[in-house]
């Protein structure tokens, strides 16, 4: 029998960088989020030798491991490694594990935490593991922080395990509160709503730790900033569940201004010069979908507008898609392998 798994990436409206800590612990953080059709995917397929393989497609790379070793971090596949350490350290039959993903690492959509959350969802089934969705978030969140201790927040972890629309909340503990937005709301979205990659993915730890490194020193433009996040994150609520959306992008705009505020390593001058050129043509705003530095940027456009701002963004190299939003988070299945 060969399980299967998959688990959808997000775009974050506003909050992002408020679910890292210590921010959440001190003052309350809160994400308002939306999970997307891409995808972190997984299978794993039982053996009877010992052996466990791992491919991951994404990083062009595999390797295999023996169940009696004991799992060292080298740099290869770690959070791969992490999952089967944590998870199932006693395997003794083995298994094939291929990993991939619909956007590259560093893409500003969460897919590192996202592919973490579809492993737990292979090891859970694997293991039978009776898991609710926070235990399962929680899990993930815990083998990419805790155990290999990569910088950065919860709310990938959340988002990919419940899916779709959320307000998430952070503090002493998570609460995530699923949105119930109308049909016509999310259609609109979808036509007026696009995705840029910059063409440069980067590496998230990095921007969070000088963040985090901010915070914890109470420089004032970094703290002014992720307050105003917070606030951005439920004023966007409030205009999405209205059917507001030209406040929705105007919001999203100002959600932009305020990041930049909390490091000076978020924006560059290739992603300015994206986000004004998008907005002289017609975009009500905009934004960087993850911790920033590359990945993906994110534009609300009145839909007779967008194909002039998907244009000029692909005459200066940017890489434009739609998308559509998925309601269903982590779902695993099995399959015979005859």
């Amino acid at each position: 029998m060969v399980i299967r798994a998959k688990a959808p990436l997000r775009i974050s409206f506003a909050g992002g960088g408020t679910d890292v800590p210590p921010f959440p612990e001190r003052e309350g953080g809160a994400v308002l989020s939306a999970t997307i059709n891409r995808f972190a995917y997984g299978s794993l397929q039982p053996r009877t030798d010992g052996r466990m393989s791992i491919e991951s497609v994404d990083f062009g790379m595999s390797m295999e491991l023996d169940c009696a070793e004991d799992i060292t971090f080298d740099g290869k596949l770690d959070l791969v490694k992490a999952a089967i350490r944590r998870v199932g350290r006693h395997e003794t039959e083995g298994y094939d594990l291929v990993l991939r993903s619909n956007a590259p690492p560093g893409s500003g959509l969460g897919s590192s935490s996202t592919m973490v959350v579809a492993l737990v969802g292979l090891l859970q089934e694997r293991y039978q593991l009776t898991l609710t969705e926070y235990e399962a978030a929680h899990l993930a969140y815990q083998i990419e922080r805790a155990d290999l201790g990569i910088h950065g927040g919860l709310q990938d972890h959340y988002a990919a395990t419940f899916g779709g629309f959320n307000y998430i909340e952070f503090g002493n503990h998570v609460v995530v509160n699923p949105l119930r937005v109308r049909d016509w709301i999310v259609n609109e979205l979808e036509l007026n709503l696009m995705l840029c990659f910059t063409g440069v993915t980067r590496e998230s730890a990095n921007i969070i730790a000088d963040q985090t490194s901010r915070v914890e020193s109470k420089e004032d433009d970094t703290l002014a900033g992720m307050r105003a996040q917070k606030e951005l994150a439920l004023a966007m609520k409030t205009a999405l569940l209205r059917g507001e959306l030209n406040e929705l992008g105007a919001l999203l705009g100002e959600a932009w201004t305020q990041k930049k505020k909390m490091s000076p390593m978020i924006s560059t001058p290739h992603i300015d010069e994206a986000y004004e050129i998008a907005t002289a043509n017609g975009a009500l705003g905009g934004k960087v979908t993850g911790a920033g530095g590359g990945g993906y940027m994110l534009f609300y456009c009145e839909f007779r507008r967008k194909h002039r701002v998907a244009e000029v963004l692909a005459r200066m190299g940017g890489e434009v898609t739609e998308f559509a939003f998925a309601s269903q988070g982590l779902t695993t299945w099995s399959m015979s392998d005859a």
